[in-house]
């Protein structure tokens, strides 16, 4: 009699023993075709990611500026009122504040409020800003290269794409207008190797159609060659 505690195991059939490629029926000359096809892809994903590093330059120094424009009296005044908020849109001409006696500041341009000194009771001489705003066709993307980082690469009329950082990883558009001829002021930085001093260069950059980009805010650049 058969002992009822013994167990039998069941014998693997042989093609179970062959390995994973033997199971989807590939050759060895077809499996080297592919691990060539493979090498080769990634060679050349590689080269043209190295390419497209090579045509642009990168820089995470920048943001948004425009000129800044102050409003204030043209005689010694007392302020009383303060009519426009910051972040208002204003049209030339129109009144910004009123000071004592009856002067009226003015603008003389459109723009958008960007500060104020609203301290009621304050005397304000010729010069000093009650209201500071900004045209936003002033408005225009900053960058900051540094003179041995592709300066020399740099020219009018090359394509820029831009995030800002207030909007996370959306991309705008835009191209070199300008190539400042002198080193950012307080610019200097020195190399560690070196010490050799390293100065940034501003380039200006024009852009269109983008209202939600403010003064002030910072941004990262890639300048296309």
């Amino acid at each position: 009699m058969e002992n009822q505690n013994e167990k039998t195991i069941p014998v693997q059939p042989e093609n179970a023993k062959k390995n994973i490629f033997s199971r989807l029926n590939l050759k060895p000359g077809t499996i080297k075709t592919g691990l060539a096809v493979l090498l080769l892809l990634g060679l050349l994903g590689g080269s043209y990611y190295w390419y497209t590093i090579s045509q642009r330059i990168y820089t995470d120094k920048a943001e948004i500026y425009a000129p800044l424009i102050a409003l204030g009296p043209e005689q010694p005044g007392i302020l009383r009122e303060i009519l426009v908020k910051n972040g208002e849109k204003i049209s030339a001409f129109q009144t910004v504040a009123r000071l004592e006696g009856g002067e009226f500041v003015v603008a003389k341009t459109d723009g958008i409020v960007v500060s104020m000194d609203d301290e009621i009771g304050k005397l304000f001489s010729p010069g000093m800003a009650i209201v500071t705003m900004v045209k936003p066709d002033d408005l225009r993307l900053i960058a900051h290269v540094a003179e041995d980082k592709g300066l020399s690469s740099i020219r009018v009329g090359q394509k820029v794409i831009f995030e800002v950082d207030a909007f996370d990883s959306k991309e705008f558009y835009g191209e070199v207008e300008e190539i400042a001829q002198s080193s950012d002021q307080s610019s200097v930085v020195f190399s560690i190797s070196d010490k050799r001093e390293e100065k940034n260069f501003s380039i200006k950059i024009k852009y269109t159609g983008y209202p939600e980009l403010l003064d002030g805010m910072s941004a990262k650049a890639w300048i296309y060659k």
